[in-house]
């Protein structure tokens, strides 16, 4: 949820980038750096003045142009792009806005430069945060308050907390830094220093304010570490035996640069400072047809909002944009080999730029294996035929990407699974390490106030909170000129003879279906088609979107500070015609933003939807209530969605796929 001053990245040394990229390739180090290079010598910001780097990212080409170039044969080799690049720079309290000319490395220019003028500010920047951490030791009445606790100044940390926006016009970029004790136990969130909040000045790197409102009891340490070896016995009871991945014929995938090749599918992967993993240009192969059709263009989660239920001095700012404030592909964190990802995983590296605009390399940041889970693509027994009986079995396998962001206390699975029915389905999994808000109770008896939270320990609440994970879906299911269809279930009454002719029978009931296209409601199915294009019988194909649990909407009023910012998280379905520069739901300047710039202020602007390139946005929602088995670690929970394919194909994709080698029906030579 925050950012911590304990995190350390090292820079790695520039390689060379491919002659010829692919034009949704995200920035290589060699790029990053002529990026940087270009910003400070482009005289837009004069030495000594400082500059720090907040976002560099790719400016990515036009639509039509990418689609082009995928649809171009491969003798021909598609269009040669023109590279640029994104940056978001903080120099003399303004945030610049450049696009950089990066096709030739070694001449790098700046295109363009601007500067932002409306409400909010970019993301914060490891380095200002270890170095507004650097300033408490110095400063006399925290160190009073550290030892007025019995502590020392030593063992305690703090973080950096986004402030939100609660209706001021102070300019200037603030933020609040809350602290821990960081020796005993790795779990510092379970000792917080309750009641001690100060706000900084993040450009002038200066402690504005300081509270140390009350003393509270700092919970023990003792039960709080979850470590191996350090929670007690290593194992308290029976473990399942370990499971290993065997694949004789090696893997299913292949991966060119960033394009990943299964089964019938083909996307892009790409990588992004602020969201993360980017999947784009994901196709299916049409068996009958023999023809690649398109899915998806390009997905990603746009923004993570948490905010917290404690309306108390130290806790009603805890309202979170952890996209747009910390961003996730700076969060991501090495993949453990053998234990995020299944030993069958192939590992990819993520590159960004660190305030200095200096390349950085995240090893290991996203992992791709195939899934043997034991599920079933299709089947049936057939027990009441002329012949003997006989079952039809097909396994499931599907691929997955994987990438694990760790925002300070909350650990972020986000996976995007590819299945060989033409589906493509995201999951979300939550785990790491609770908020924690320290109090002077030890057993439930002893309250009598609303506390916002669980009593999960001694002197310890696991405060309530929600978790809205939006995706952006820019669809194009078989091609861009898509309509946003409702299936509304309706319940009807028989109450007559049926048209079809034939008397009444005894049913005095049944639901059928009204399909609406671009409208509002709640929906029983809802399906992204496109017109232009239908099945040999009639059929629009389509993709229809699946909900797999964590539907929770926002339950804040409309006028509070916080639910302003991210009026969004009120619906869990958004639909908005294409705009390349609408990619972040919260805004381009989410830090400290007013909701201004979001996704549901450009909505009012009562756009055209039907038979328009559009964009699905999509929010995974969990109204978060901590219970007892969340300390002093969270087991995984989670949610998802699935876009499905719905009168795309003619019939079952999968029917001609082979049955497994050990099927009782298979006559066929296995291996041969």
């Amino acid at each position: 949820m925050f950012g911590l001053v304990l995190a350390i990245f090292s820079i790695t040394s520039a390689i060379t980038a491919k002659s010829n990229p692919h034009p949704l390739d995200p920035l290589s180090p060699t790029e990053l750096a002529a990026v940087r290079s270009a910003v400070l010598a482009s005289g837009h910001v004069v030495p000594p003045l400082p500059i720090s780097f907040h976002y560099v990212g790719l400016d990515e080409p036009d639509k039509p142009d990418v689609l082009s170039h995928i649809s171009a044969t491969v003798t021909s080799g598609g269009t040669i792009f023109l590279r640029h690049a994104f940056v978001i720079a903080r120099a003399g309290g303004l945030s610049h806005e450049f696009r950089v000319d990066i096709t030739n490395t070694s001449a790098p220019f700046v295109l363009s430069h601007g500067i932002h003028g409306g409400h909010g500010f970019p993301m914060f920047t490891t380095e200002e945060q270890v170095a507004v951490g650097a300033l408490l030791p110095k400063y006399p009445p925290f160190v009073q308050s550290v030892r007025r606790r019995g502590l020392a100044i030593t063992n305690v940390g703090c973080g950096v907390f986004s402030m939100g926006w609660f209706g001021d016009n102070d300019a200037r970029r603030l933020a609040k830094m809350q602290c821990f004790v960081t020796s005993t136990t790795a779990n510092f969130y379970a000792r917080p220093l309750e009641g001690v909040t100060l706000v900084v000045d993040m450009e002038a790197m200066a402690i504005v304010s300081y509270t140390d409102r009350a003393v509270y009891t700092v919970p023990k340490a003792e039960g709080t570490d979850y470590r191996a070896g350090k929670a007690g016995p290593p194992f308290n009871g029976p473990l399942p035996a370990p499971g290993v991945v065997v694949q004789p014929e090696g893997k299913g995938f292949h991966i060119d640069g960033h394009v990943v090749r299964w089964a019938n599918w083909e996307f892009h992967v790409g990588f992004d400072m602020r969201a993360g993993t980017v999947i784009s240009a994901a196709s299916v192969h049409d068996t009958d047809a023999n023809v690649w059709r398109r899915v998806l263009y390009r997905g990603f989660v746009s923004e993570v909002f948490v905010p917290y239920m404690d309306p108390e001095e130290e806790w009603y700012f805890h309202t979170f944009m952890d996209a747009g404030e910390y961003s996730l592909g700076v969060s991501a964190v090495p993949l453990q080999r053998g234990a995020d990802c299944p030993a069958n995983a192939v590992y990819l590296d993520g590159y960004y730029a660190d305030a200095d605009g200096k390349p950085v390399k995240s090893e290991d940041v996203i992992c791709v294996f195939e899934r043997y889970a034991g599920d079933v693509a299709w089947r049936h027994t057939e027990v009441g035929g002329a012949g003997e009986p006989f079952a039809e079995v097909r396994p499931e396998v599907t691929l997955v990407v994987r990438m694990v962001v760790t925002v300070g206390n909350y650990d972020y699975t986000l996976d995007w699974e590819f299945k060989t029915v033409g589906s493509i389905k995201t999951v979300v999994s939550l785990s790491g390490i609770l908020e924690m808000k320290a109090i002077n109770y030890t057993h439930v008896d002893q309250i009598k106030e609303d506390v916002h939270g669980t009593l999960i320990s001694e002197n310890t609440v696991g405060v309530y909170h929600d978790h809205y994970i939006t995706y952006h879906m820019d669809l194009d299911i078989d091609g861009t000129e898509n309509s946003f269809v409702r299936n509304t279930i309706v319940p009807k009454r028989n109450s007559g003879i049926r048209a079809t002719g034939g008397a009444l029978t005894p049913r005095r009931s049944y639901w059928t279906v009204v399909s609406e296209v671009n409208v509002n409601g709640a929906p029983a199915d809802l399906l992204f088609v496109n017109p232009s294009k239908k099945t040999k019988i009639g059929n629009r194909v389509g993709y229809r979107l699946i909900s797999a649990g964590a539907t929770a909407t926002s339950l804040l009023v409309d006028d509070d500070y916080p639910q302003r910012r991210a009026s969004y998280t009120k619906k869990q379905v958004w639909v908005t015609p294409y705009n390349k520069s609408e990619k972040w739901v919260s805004g381009l300047y989410a830090e400290q933003s007013t909701g201004d710039d979001n996704l549901a202020a450009w909505t009012k602007r009562n756009r055209k939807i039907k038979d328009e390139d559009i964009v699905l946005w999509y929010t995974v929602g969990l109204h978060h209530i901590p219970y007892q088995e969340d300390f002093p670690v969270m087991p995984t929970m989670s949610g998802a969605f699935e876009l499905r394919p719905s009168n795309f194909f003619e019939k079952n994709p999968l029917i001609r796929t082979s049955p497994p080698g050990n099927s009782p029906n298979c006559s066929c030579s296995v291996g041969g």
